[in-house]
């Protein structure tokens, strides 16, 4: 029998973290209320959702990984042992998800987008990019990127300089979503009320790197922000979602 919305445990969702982006100071501070967010969701939920772009960059190679991050990846090893799913969704920071997350973590990863049913509401997750009204460029570099035969070349290069170039890469990339003027005509929103139309109650997207949390037609839909000025994260329980931020140790609920 399922459970009701009074009962089931909640699901947290974030996205945007971009670890590695600023300078040593900052980024211990981000993991430090990072790992904090994370020991909140191993004793209270069911779920994380990672909505894309969590590194600033991510390649791993057949037996390379992004050094640093030894805390973070144990954290999200424990979750699992504590029976919470963890679920990754790419972004456009993501280069290269491939055995690490899913093999060594138990993570589950998700290419492209996410829908699934929770405590009596349909949700549908995808990171974003690619769907502003000009992003038909980034939309050809995506598959390119993405592409066996592109990534089977990068791989040929020493980690040193492929994570160099990568580096330089994803700081040109977040520039340009940062930058990006986004209106009524966004594609996000109107993706956004498609799935809605569809049957959707959460729609939770990133990218933006703007915190939203709007309804649409007996729907919502849901941008997570970032954790470059924002450091906000959603938390769905008792059949409805808030958004929440977190500064020198403190949480408070977003009033949008």
């Amino acid at each position: 029998m399922q459970e009701t919305t009074q009962t089931i445990k909640p699901l947290y969702f974030l996205s945007d973290v971009h670890l590695g982006v600023s300078d040593t100071d900052t980024e211990q501070e981000k993991l430090r209320l990072l790992m904090q967010i994370l020991e909140e969701v191993r004793s209270k939920a069911a779920g994380l959702y990672i909505v894309g772009d969590l590194f600033d960059f991510w390649y791993e190679y057949r037996s390379v990984i992004p050094r640093g991050y030894h805390r973070l990846y144990a954290a999200l090893e424990e979750l699992r042992r504590s029976e919470v799913t963890v679920t990754y969704l790419a972004g456009n920071h993501d280069f290269a998800i491939n055995g690490f997350f899913s093999r060594d973590l138990d993570v589950n990863v998700v290419r492209d987008d996410l829908a699934f049913e929770y405590g009596g509401k349909r949700f549908y997750l995808y990171h974003g990019d690619g769907l502003a009204q000009r992003d038909g460029g980034y939309r050809m570099l995506k598959r390119v990127l993405r592409n066996p035969v592109s990534q089977w070349a990068f791989r040929l290069l020493h980690p040193d300089v492929g994570f160099g170039l990568a580096r330089r890469f994803s700081h040109s990339s977040r520039d340009f979503t940062s930058g990006k003027v986004y209106g009524e005509t966004d594609g996000m929103r109107i993706e956004a009320e498609r799935r809605i139309a569809s049957g959707a109650d959460f729609v939770i997207m990133g990218h933006r790197h703007l915190p939203a949390r709007e309804k649409i037609d007996g729907g919502m839909y849901i941008n997570l922000g970032d954790w470059i000025r924002h450091y906000s994260y959603a938390v769905f329980t008792d059949g409805d979602i808030s958004l929440y931020t977190i500064k020198q140790g403190t949480q408070e609920l977003l009033t949008l």
